[in-house]
């Protein structure tokens, strides 16, 4: 943020048009999450860019008074890199879900994170297909039923934090819906350099009702998930548990911690550098571990549109514009009139 920077509250990122999502969808959460949060990053709308895909989530742009490009099903990547490349000064934002990003856009996905645009990559993460009623999704639970699984998907779910991480991703996060929690996460990913990922659960009201209750309910909640921060103990269950290294099988595992004595159980503590530590996180079984939630990953590198810019310039440097001798350049003939006959 600079002295031209306008300074805006929640409503200078609302819009006049009609919210069209499910009364109770998970949606609407994280709308006024990122409305509240733009404002504390000192974002300015004018420069400011929302691009989607197809699905529940894909309404985003509409609803954010800033530009935006609602596209097609799992291109939104592309749309994005090319908006980056045209003006990499632009804040641009990916708002994809599990259906739009993991399955017809998986491809898109993973050569954004590999290439590391300058972009904050949501995705909506309500294990089902909601825009086209209901059927299952790449990361719907083994036994989930749905219009396309009435006896129960047998599908493996996709993890998507652990995609990004196979992708090459340098930012993963996690968040939910409701939590009080996520406007840190997002504004961690905007202070980020480079494609910063977070995954967000988002209850579907109509065809995956309380989905995700199972950590998010408050009767559960410290129990079943921990909340991750850079340099602090990774300890649950209002500290009583832990994550430490087993070192048998180099994976975490829970350990009781008695009196406060973190240490001599050796759990271990959060460092969004190290990378076999988050792809221990986001892999931990559910129900046997907790639901890992914050900041996973974070370890900056140089961005895409940045090499892209530095490639330009040096083969531009010294260089006339000439489109006419670029054109003719090369094995060219010239088609001569032929006289009548």
């Amino acid at each position: 943020m600079n002295d031209m920077t306008p300074v805006t509250t929640l409503k200078d990122w609302e819009t006049d048009q009609e919210v069209r999502w499910c009364p109770g969808c998970g949606d609407y959460a994280i709308l006024k999450a990122v409305q509240r949060t733009l404002p504390m990053l000192g974002a300015d709308p004018r420069n400011t860019v929302f691009v989607s895909g197809i699905g529940c989530s894909s309404r985003f742009p509409y609803y954010v008074e800033s530009y935006g490009f609602h596209t097609i099903h799992g291109r939104a990547p592309a749309v994005a890199t090319g908006i980056k490349l045209a003006n990499p000064d632009l804040d641009v934002w990916l708002v994809t879900g599990d259906g739009d990003g993991m399955s017809i856009g998986g491809n898109h996905t993973m050569h954004v994170l590999r290439r590391n645009l300058d972009c904050q990559i949501l995705l909506f993460n309500n294990e089902i297909y909601g825009l086209t009623k209901g059927q299952y999704s790449p990361t719907s639970r083994v036994g989930t039923p749905s219009p396309t699984s009435p006896a129960g998907s047998v599908d493996r779910p996709a993890s998507p934090c652990a995609f990004a991480l196979g992708s090459g991703a340098r930012f993963v996060a996690r968040g939910y819906d409701v939590s009080k929690d996520l406007p840190d996460v997002l504004q961690a990913a905007y202070r980020h350099r480079g494609a910063a990922f977070v995954e967000i659960f988002q209850n579907c009201i109509v065809y995956n009702k309380d989905r995700f209750d199972d950590f998010t309910a408050k009767a559960v909640a410290a129990d079943n998930q921990i909340q991750l921060r850079h340099g602090e103990p990774l300890l649950f269950a209002k500290e009583t548990k832990g994550l430490a290294l087993d070192l048998e099988t180099l994976s975490l595992k829970v350990v009781d911690v008695v009196d406060g004595d973190w240490q001599a159980e050796g759990v271990a503590v959060h460092n969004v550098r190290n990378r076999g530590l988050a792809h221990m996180l986001v892999e931990m079984p559910f129900g046997a571990f907790p639901m890992a939630l914050g900041v996973i990953y974070d370890d900056p590198a140089p961005t895409f549109e940045s090499a892209v810019v530095e490639e330009r310039a040096r083969l531009t440097a010294g260089k006339t514009a000439d489109l006419a001798r670029l054109l003719g350049k090369g094995q060219t003939w010239v088609v001569e009139d032929r006289p009548a006959e």
